[in-house]
């Protein structure tokens, strides 16, 4: 409703890091999830991660999180055969800070 509100899924802060990373080989034909220690995040925190430059064809970035304090978990996908490297770099990562991450709502109503 424009106007209103919400009593829990307000967004506190919203900004754009860019952070160099080197993530490692994944297997042939699997979803891994790697760690990265990326100063001033928070649990609760939600983060879009993209490549800045062309990903290594084959790999995907499929899950993203924040599994403690300034740890972000990156889900590197391998669709192909053989084990491939992510592209290491810089990641632009959009953080988005709720006002109150333990107090969401449940719908968007």
């Amino acid at each position: 409703m424009p106007g209103t509100i919400s009593a829990g899924g307000n967004i506190l802060y919203s900004w754009m890091i860019g952070p160099s990373l080197t993530p490692v080989a994944v297997a042939q034909n699997t979803t891994a999830e790697q760690s990265f220690t990326v100063m001033g995040l928070q649990t609760g925190d939600f983060v879009d991660v993209y490549a800045n430059s062309a990903q290594t064809a084959g790999i995907g970035i499929v899950n993203n999180r924040v599994s403690a304090a300034n740890t972000l978990q990156i889900g590197f996908s391998n669709s192909t055969g053989g084990s491939l490297t992510p592209a290491a770099g810089v990641y632009l990562i959009i953080v988005t800070r709720p006002e109150n991450p333990n107090n969401l709502p449940t719908n968007a109503t």
